[in-house]
């Protein structure tokens, strides 16, 4: 049970209005399809936990079905992190090596990064990622990785992302209390784009939108490296709520609506298209006729709004000129027609719904956006833990040659 345990990654997404498990086999060095659960997220609010016994039951919900597909005991999982407050920011900083050249060593690299990541930081907020972007070596620039160079002096640009401790506590916490422990977390836009980007988007530089519930998180690439990120505070329950409010119809009516007839271009829409309406004027079991049109004209300025704000931030963030290869939207809020429109009139760049690369025994169902943040969350998880048991076991070659060197 302990060998299929450390062959088997469990990862949790949980955002506003779902929470899903998913489990991925390692066999032959990639990760596979194993199981899946989703459940109603109960207990967050606005990408936030809200209720912490509420949200545990949802984190049990959800566990209980793919410890049961797998026949194993789920123990630690890697977890998604999102939610308005989540901010990025790039810093440089180095060292010097000494007066005189001599081989940059890991230890080295590592101590570049601390100097660079000594930025200030709200005190409320905490470290989630650190992410070199490039290495220099006596100012040469576009080292991606210096162990084994020579040099006097080692600098990096790193990006930092950031998000509130209590925010990332509350998940672990949950998780915890349901049995889990929870042994990474990651960026949602940043898994995502593990598992909706090409190779050629990486280097020519794109943006990664994942539109959740409640808010939208950005990840721009480019050059291979993570050079942006943000969480702007619309998602896809913010377009939910204006039709529940102008058409006055209860959220799940509003839902409903959204889904079979929502349109973020109104000219898209033929003008003498109707939409039954039901229960609207707070009466139960009504129905009225509305055009189409009226429909979208609610839906147009909610999705203008959002991408003024990723406008914004990509402007802030110096990078709205970086994205050679353009944008790639998920999450459940890229379904909703026009959102691709929408991104290449307001950035003037190509824009896809990005579709998660399908693994191994991966049923139909989850080759959907708003599966590419679990998917993404599979290969993120395995790529790190390879390289970082390719890092041991390098470091164990070395020795071994040392002590072999000695006797």
């Amino acid at each position: 049970m302990a060998d299929r345990e450390q062959r088997h990654i469990t990862v949790l997404d949980a955002g506003s209005a779902s929470v899903r498990a998913l489990v991925g086999e390692v066999v032959d060095g990639a990760v596979r399809y194993a199981a899946h659960s989703v459940t109603a997220a109960r207990g967050v609010r606005r990408s936030v936990i809200a209720d912490l016994a509420t949200a545990t039951q949802s984190f049990d919900a959800v566990l209980q079905p793919v410890e049961d597909a797998v026949n194993i005991e789920v123990a630690t999982a890697a977890a998604g992190i999102g939610g308005s407050r989540v901010r990025g920011v790039t810093s440089r900083g180095g060292i010097m090596l000494g007066s005189r050249m001599r081989e940059i060593t890991r230890e080295d690299v590592r101590a570049a990064v601390d100097r660079a990541r000594e930025v200030h930081l709200p005190p409320e907020y905490r470290v989630l990622h650190l992410m070199p972007q490039e290495f220099l070596v006596d100012d040469q620039p576009g080292i991606l990785d210096p162990v084994g160079m020579v040099g006097t002096k080692l600098e990096v640009n790193l990006h930092i992302v950031m998000c509130p401790a209590s925010a990332l506590q509350n998940v672990v916490t949950c998780a915890n209390k349901a049995g889990v422990e929870i042994f990474d977390t990651v960026f949602e836009a940043i898994a995502a784009a593990e598992a909706v980007l090409t190779a050629d988007e990486r280097e020519l530089g794109v943006c990664v939108l994942d539109i959740g519930a409640a808010s939208t998180e950005v990840a721009v690439l480019f050059e291979g490296a993570v050079v942006h990120t943000d969480s702007l505070p619309i998602g896809g329950s913010h377009f939910t709520n204006d039709l529940a409010v102008v058409l006055r119809v209860p959220l799940a009516e509003a839902e409903r609506l959204k889904i079979e007839y929502g349109h973020t271009v109104v000219t898209a829409i033929p003008q003498s298209s109707q939409v039954t309406v039901m229960g609207a004027e707070g009466g139960d079991g009504e129905y009225r006729q509305i055009p189409h049109r009226h429909l979208c004209e609610i839906l147009e300025p909610r999705a203008r709004e959002l991408f003024q704000m990723l406008r914004n931030s990509l402007r802030q963030g110096g990078v709205l000129e970086a994205m050679g290869s353009g944008c790639v939207l998920t999450g459940g809020g890229a379904k909703l027609p026009g959102m691709a429109e929408h991104v290449e009139n307001m950035l003037r760049t190509p824009a896809r719904v990005g579709i998660p690369v399908p693994l191994s025994r991966m049923p139909e169902e989850l080759q959907d956006p708003e599966y590419a943040t679990g998917i993404g969350l599979l290969l993120y998880t395995h790529r790190v833990r390879s390289q970082r048991v390719a890092d041991e076991l390098g470091v164990g070659a070395r020795l071994r040659a040392m002590l072999a060197g000695s006797i």
